[in-house]
């Protein structure tokens, strides 16, 4: 078996202006490519598709010979609305050959999934509060999109919630339903996905609410299917949900803070991601620049929390495990970095491994 992987990484390439007031400039070239050295956690630097704009987050096929990327962008093609670009990726070499882009109908894309089945993609429009789907055909190419559904109202602050924020599109393990954290209203929104048409149906029970002013950014998946895990932005927690994936409820169980006690300064939340085994759950504390890690009660979902890793970096805005669970990526957007760890499987704890590699601005890493 090769020791030796491929890492994508997304970045700005262009100026944007976030839902914090804050304008930042890009500073990347497109999709960075690295290979991941497995043994030693080396990274060493292996390609580069350009000429894409603001390729930030980056979705696998689940066939590994197709990667997407959403356009962060407010304007695409005269049309106000974001797009998604489609490539081949060739996995035995790692290369990316771009193909097509649409249109997202919705501002600045900031997250997507592929369904596994591989019939479509799922995209989440953070500054206009939508959801889209685009079906993938056999190429891999994109067609035009086939359902958007637009969320509507408000939370408690009037600086972050002033009206909805699709931040994350997440699919349960059977493909049948969709969570839809939205940042804006305080609810993860949820729907049934009919994949073939690509068509999302609001559920019977439409969405789940969180504490008012929470923020809700990311939802991640237990392996074992019957728990759920959301990281909130603005109140920096995470809570743990029971699942029934036969009804597409969620239960919640806990709520922990993603931060040291005592901590008072300045921190958001960002990405949340399990370990391929379900017994570690991790999320990056922006502000704090920290990694929080938790053990995962696999019985009942539960969580206690193991401690903190600074992610060496500023920013960490994304992060990934990697697919055989001994490895973390961070993506430090704001000090240009990315940094290593390996898990310790006795601890549970992560160990930096070497020293970071410089990208500029990255945003999210994915692992082939």
């Amino acid at each position: 078996m090769s020791q030796h992987r491929f890492v994508f990484i997304g970045t700005y390439t262009e100026a944007i202006l976030f839902g914090t007031g804050q304008i930042v400039q890009g500073k990347g070239r497109g999709i960075h490519i690295y290979r991941f050295d497995t043994a030693s956690g080396a990274l060493e630097p292996y390609g580069l598709a350009e000429g894409i704009r603001n390729p930030s987050y980056l979705a696998i096929h689940p066939s590994r010979r197709y990667l997407y990327a959403v356009n962060e962008l407010k304007e695409f093609e005269g049309q106000t609305c974001g797009a998604i670009s489609a490539f081949a990726l060739d996995p035995e070499s790692g290369r990316l050959s771009f193909i097509n882009q649409r249109a997202t109908h919705g501002t600045d894309p900031c997250h997507l999934s592929v369904a596994q089945t591989g019939e479509c993609v799922l995209v989440a429009n953070f500054a206009s509060g939508s959801a889209c789907v685009l079906p993938i055909r056999p190429d891999g190419s994109l067609g035009d999109a086939t359902d958007v559904v637009q969320h509507h109202g408000f939370s408690i602050d009037p600086r972050r919630q002033a009206g909805p924020h699709a931040h994350a599109v997440t699919l349960d393990n059977r493909g049948r339903y969709v969570f839809v954290p939205d940042l804006g209203l305080d609810k993860v929104m949820i729907y049934e996905l009919d994949a073939a048409r690509g068509a999302l149906k609001p559920h019977t029970t439409p969405w789940v609410e969180v504490r008012p002013g929470a923020g809700p950014r990311q939802l991640v998946m237990h392996p074992g299917g019957r728990f759920a895990y959301l990281i909130n932005e603005l109140n920096s927690t995470m809570m743990a949900f029971r699942y029934d994936g036969d009804r597409g409820t969620l239960e919640e169980i806990q709520t922990l803070s993603t931060l040291p006690d005592g901590f008072d300064g300045k921190s958001s939340c960002a990405e949340v991601q399990i370990s391929p085994v379900g017994d570690l759950l991790y999320g990056s504390n922006r502000g704090h620049d920290s990694l929080v890690i938790y053990a995962v009660d696999q019985a009942e979902g539960t969580l206690t929390r193991i401690g903190h890793v600074s992610t060496r970096g500023k920013t960490p805005r994304n992060f990934a495990v990697d697919p055989d669970g001994n490895w973390v990526l961070v993506a430090n957007q704001d000090s240009d970095n990315i940094a290593v760890f390996r898990v310790d499987h006795g601890t549970g704890g992560l160990v930096a491994a070497g020293a970071t590699t410089s990208v500029p601005m990255p945003v999210c890493v994915k692992v082939l």
